[in-house]
């Protein structure tokens, strides 16, 4: 019997350079939705800090990332649920040659089991235009990497990753079934000119995109964004995406909150079975072999 999961995707509203409150609040979530016997909770990306990387207090608020991790373990096994903590900026020392000392900055999330162990991490590959590029290092072309945790295969992405599906093929193509992807989308992710076509453009990019993610890849996605109050610039819209059904359960723009669904894992049987996606994916002739990554660099005669 395929197992069914209760999942939380807590949408906060993320108050800038205000660590210590913004962790108090997701810490409230956390506790509830323990207690509604969740078995994930999941927040969304820069969820300590916003994304304020001009600002004198950023950096320095940045170097307590590690702190807080440490507390997201010890809630996680205090409260026996696993948690994926949006995404935490941490700061790292170059140690190159050419810029010794240096501080660099990385986007990075993490699945915490429900004994407080950390399975797993990944960082920002494909990083927001100007940003985050000039902010941000990359995890450039690091394989992506699934994690195994008491849900079984999990992949991590972080945002603007979501756009790109040659991330999902190489997590997919590893085995993972459920996607986690921690997130601050905000409405100005279009130009003037996308918004003179569609104001909701990010919205329906959001929503559009998110179900053919399930589709294409026989899998779930747990979408979990920065959103309320009203009048403010993000998307909201979080939620918990399956193939055939689309969003058990998804969040509005200006509502800060969360979002539960029981993930039937069984829903993924049945979309594999009927689309075949993962099978034509291990084919041996598969059409887009060159395309296909495991986790492991391919070797320049198999391009």
């Amino acid at each position: 019997m395929t197992p069914i999961f209760k999942i939380a995707a807590i949408q906060l509203y993320v108050k800038p350079l205000r660590p210590a409150e913004n962790f108090a609040k997701a810490v409230k979530f956390i506790r509830d939705a323990a207690a509604q016997g969740c078995h994930l909770a999941v927040l969304p990306e820069f969820h300590l800090t916003n994304w304020i990387p001009d600002d004198p207090r950023f950096v320095p608020l940045c170097s307590e990332w590690e702190t807080y991790l440490q507390k997201y373990q010890a809630l996680a096994k205090e409260c026996n649920i696993c948690i994926v903590p949006g995404s935490i900026v941490q700061t790292i020392t170059d140690t190159t040659p050419q810029s010794p000392d240096k501080l660099l900055l990385e986007n990075v999330t993490y699945f915490i089991s429900n004994t407080g162990e950390i399975l797993g991490s990944y960082t920002k590959k494909n990083l927001w235009g100007p940003t985050e590029r000039k902010h941000l290092r990359s995890s450039g072309n690091t394989p992506h990497q699934v994690i195994q945790t008491p849900l079984g295969p999990v992949g991590l992405l972080v945002c603007w990753d979501l756009a790109f599906p040659e991330a999902w093929r190489e997590l997919v193509c590893q085995g993972a079934k459920i996607i986690i992807v921690p997130t601050l989308w905000t409405r100005s992710g279009a130009s003037d000119a996308g918004h003179r076509w569609n104001p909701s453009a990010e919205s329906l990019f959001l929503d559009s995109i998110l179900t053919a993610r399930t589709y294409e890849n026989t899998c779930a996605v747990v979408f979990a964004n920065a959103g309320g109050p009203p009048g403010r610039n993000y998307c909201g819209l979080s939620q918990i995406t399956i193939p055939y059904a689309g969003p058990l359960v998804r969040l509005g723009t200006s509502t800060e909150g969360m979002a539960v669904a029981d993930l039937d894992m069984a829903v993924l049987e049945d979309a594999e079975a009927n689309y075949s996606i993962r099978a034509d994916l291990t084919q041996e002739g598969w059409h887009y072999s060159y395309a296909r990554r495991d986790g492991k660099r391919q070797s320049a005669e198999k391009l």
